[in-house]
């Protein structure tokens, strides 16, 4: 199933005068586009998707005209070739799928009101507006906006407002841009305005159900980052203001829209005095994220979306960039490895995973391009590696070469690495290609044969893998200077090891600083030269130990068993890192245990003794001037000490929820979803389930409303899940954009999981009419994918999702969670029994 021809290779718009009349009363809109462009053959066509066209003119002259409805085209007729001016005028319904122009819903003082904004990446445009759809399609937009305004209403756009005549709102003309990136939106709005040091104007926009000072966070990292990202690229930031909206109803985390960039009010507005501060990080990476994309992305588009790695890899990396940069105290490189690093390897590792380089044509196929953990995580990881081997002034040199070559128009991968490459006299292409071209990463086996140290790189898979004799070009990154610094062959003989390691006084390790997107599996005696002064390692290394050896685990090449001793090595480290390596790996035990069995009963005593002595450290109540890493780790150590039925853990929960009963939002944030939960699986009741279930819907506070939900979906009775599940598709009580994590939660609740998996058979149709358009909604299939652990499950899966296989953008979810439920199934069936034994000796 392809796009046979892309349109611009017929048309080339210039210009776009864009004028929008929306009526939110009868859910319509009725527009005129006029473009001015030139016409390479004179049968046209434009992409429209469900507009209803009444009439196309050109050059002043109404033409006949068809729709297409299945290629998503209008299509007539040009009298000649050369520049034309081609009119559409045509009526559209307002949509409640948050894609085109579409509402957001809330309510302010018991009001029920709307917000509308946009949101047209990857190719919904084409709802609001005729036009040349693709990315590579620049042209100049100028808008003239018309609403059924009421008082206090405003409206905003990519450009500032210059006129309001006669109930119409008209901006600026905007520079040249591709379509997704255009947007605007009205209604009742607050605001906090600042300006940066070049004197581009910042300002965050929300809807005015939330406190003013929720704003004030979001506009000083929007602020500082603009300031950042024009020195660091040494390119100026090309727009008069830079908007950063929050969005009600929004299915993304957020979207680069040029000059107003759109975000889930989650990932945007925050109580300042309130907030863990893993929630403060993770809403200063998104808005860097989304700021780095002014330039890459908005400036320099992808030609197109095959692409799509060099917008959202470039920003996966520069957020963490620009926030360590102006936020150095939280080590923000930290979360990277903890979040992308590990999300990125585990992926990775499936048979049948995408490249992050990927052919796609067809727009339906242009959604599943999105894959977290691939086109953001690894491809991030890989410009990380990028950015080690040539460092940051050759990297900064190179990327003002490639903003002056290439802005306002496209390029593509080559582009950047012949600038880097010019930048820093290294062949980076040559590198790169071996990562971005082909999917998958190696395991570096380090062993010692006959006395010689010597590498092997394979092809690293979890579960069935068919191995093609892969091969990369491996920065090393070892702590022997002796070892080449690119590993490029299949295996190497690196000389006498006694020699080395005595020139060395270390355990040989590779990838130090855990920066190159390989693991390592060293033989037993270099393993044990490691372990024998492990606490002496830095957190990183410590963390990377314990990934790799989970990794390895995972892919059969070693046993869990063997690494249950191992944990208590780590249990008493103060790194948030490490906390978050022990307990990715000890949490990926719970799979091995069922429920009601002495096995679960050795397991918890097992999490009592990792967190014991720091649960008695750090106890529940944030103090005052602690550390980071402290506030980072605690909720490590409470998930832990609550698995493992600690009483005093348990007690201290249910007092604490007692102290704030009349107020659970005033709970301190970074241990409130741990005092709810505890209260709903130990002390529920009805009466407290409907009290929580209120609270989520009257709160506007979004880090309130994810810790209600984790505790509500920890429930045990199955009446009240049902009762959850029922309210599914009541966007009153739970939003389409939120209802993923609620579906997520209940499915991994062994007691409510037949129930919510009942649910998506019965009801994937509304689902797919709900949030289908959505690149977002593949991500149902992972969540059931990465929580069926059972042969009958997989049955399940295989039985409801493989009639579905040959569905556009749906094909490689389906077969890469079929795997992923193969592999561990039979993981589990093959070592249950050791691991039991191991959690019984231990």
């Amino acid at each position: 199933m392809t796009e046979l021809k892309r349109l611009y290779d017929v048309f080339e718009p210039k210009h776009y005068d864009l004028y929008i009349d929306v009526n939110r009363e009868t859910k319509t809109i009725s527009g005129t586009t006029t473009i001015v462009g030139e016409a390479k053959e004179t049968a046209m066509a434009l992409h429209q998707k469900d507009l209803a066209v009444s009439e196309v003119k050109v050059a002043g002259q109404a033409v006949d005209f068809t729709i297409d409805k299945e290629k998503d085209l209008v299509k007539f007729e040009t009298p000649t070739t050369g520049e034309a001016t081609i009119e559409v005028t045509y009526t559209a319904p307002l949509t409640d799928t948050m894609m085109g122009i579409y509402p957001s819903y809330y309510e302010h003082e018991g009001v029920k009101k709307q917000l509308v904004g946009t949101q047209f990446e990857t190719n919904f445009a084409r709802q609001a507006f005729p036009c040349v759809d693709e990315p590579e399609a620049k042209a100049t937009f100028e808008l003239a906006l018309k609403f059924d305004e009421k008082p206090g209403e405003i409206a905003l756009s990519n450009m500032p407002e210059t006129l309001v005549e006669e109930g119409v709102h008209y901006f600026d003309k905007t520079v040249k841009m591709s379509t997704y990136l255009v947007a605007f939106a009205f209604g009742e709005m607050q605001s906090k305005l600042t300006e940066t040091k070049s004197g581009v104007k910042v300002g965050v926009f929300s809807t005015k159900a939330h406190q003013s000072n929720e704003l004030d966070f979001a506009l000083d990292i929007s602020k500082r980052a603009i300031d950042f990202y024009e020195d660091f690229y040494q390119t100026p930031y090309p727009l008069p203001h830079s908007w950063q909206l929050a969005l009600p109803d929004f299915s993304a985390g957020a979207m680069e829209n040029w000059g107003l960039v759109t975000y889930r009010e989650a990932y945007l507005l925050l109580d300042p005095d309130n907030t863990a501060l893993s929630m403060k990080q993770v809403v200063a990476t998104v808005i860097a994220h989304e700021l780095a994309h002014q330039w890459f992305g908005d400036l320099v588009t992808m030609k197109w979306w095959d692409d799509l790695w060099l917008n959202e890899s470039f920003a996966n990396m520069m957020e963490y960039v620009a926030i360590d940069a102006i936020q150095p105290d939280w080590h923000i490189w930290e979360s990277f490895q903890t979040g992308e690093a590990p999300a990125a390897l585990q992926r990775d590792a499936t048979d049948g995973v995408q490249s992050v380089h990927v052919q796609v044509e067809h727009p339906a196929e242009v959604d599943s391009l999105f894959d977290p953990a691939i086109v953001y995580a690894k491809g991030a990881r890989l410009l990380v590696m990028v950015r080690s081997l040539i460092g940051d002034d050759a990297l900064r040199k190179g990327l003002k070469n490639y903003f002056e070559a290439h802005q306002y128009n496209n390029a593509t991968g080559p582009d950047l690495w012949k600038a880097l490459g010019e930048a820093s006299g290294m062949d980076v292409s040559a590198v790169m290609d071996s990562w971005l071209e082909q999917p998958g990463y190696p395991v570096v086996k380090a062993e010692v044969i006959e006395g010689e140290l010597t590498l092997s790189q394979q092809q690293f898979f979890i579960g069935e893998g068919q191995d093609i004799d892969r091969k990369w070009q491996i920065p090393l990154n070892a702590n022997y200077k002796e070892l080449p610094e690119l590993f490029t062959e299949k295996s190497v003989s690196l000389g006498n090891y006694d020699a080395l390691r005595k020139a060395n006084k270390q355990a040989l390790r590779l990838n130090v600083n855990n920066n190159s997107h390989f693991i390592v599996q060293y033989d037993q005696a270099l393993l044990d030269d490691i372990l024998s002064d492990v606490n002496q390692l830095d957190a990183i290394a410590q963390m990377q130990l314990l990934q790799d050896l989970r990794l390895l685990a995972e892919g059969r090449r070693l046993s869990y068993a063997e690494l249950i001793p191992l944990l208590q090595n780590f249990a008493d480290s103060s790194s948030n890192i490490v906390n978050a390596g022990l307990y990715r790996l000890a949490n990926n035990l719970k799979r091995f245990v069922k429920e009601d069995s002495q096995a679960k009963k050795d397991l918890q005593n097992l999490f009592n003794r990792l967190s014991e002595k720091q649960f008695a450290r750090l106890g529940f109540t944030p103090k005052s001037g602690e550390s980071n890493d402290d506030q980072l780790t605690r909720p490590y150590v409470l998930s832990a000490a609550l698995y493992a039925k600690n009483e005093q853990a348990m007690s201290e929960a249910h007092d604490l929820f007692n102290q704030h009963r009349d107020n659970l939002l005033s709970l301190p944030a970074e241990i409130r979803s741990f005092v709810l939960s505890n209260e709903v699986k130990n002390y529920g009741s009805k009466e407290l389930f409907d009290n929580l279930l209120t609270q989520y819907q009257k709160s506007t506070d979004a880090s309130y409303k994810r810790d209600l939900t984790a505790a509500l979906v920890s429930t045990s009775d199955v009446k009240l899940a049902q009762t959850l599940i029922s309210n599914f598709e009541n966007s009153e009580v739970i939003k389409p954009q939120d209802l993923r994590s609620w579906f997520s939660g209940l499915l991994s609740n062994d007691k409510s999981q037949q129930q919510t998996w009942d649910w998506l058979q019965n009801d994937w149709q509304w689902l797919e009419d709900t949030v289908g358009g959505d690149m977002e909604f593949t991500s149902y299939i992972t969540v059931v994918s990465n929580t069926f652990k059972t042969a009958e499950r997989l049955a399940e899966f295989k039985a409801f999702f493989e009639p579905k296989i040959n569905t556009p953008g749906l094909t490689r979810e389906i077969k890469m969670g079929i795997k992923a439920i193969e592999s561990r199934v039979d993981l589990i069936e093959s070592e249950r029994e050791a691991v039991e034994k191991a959690l019984a000796n231990n």
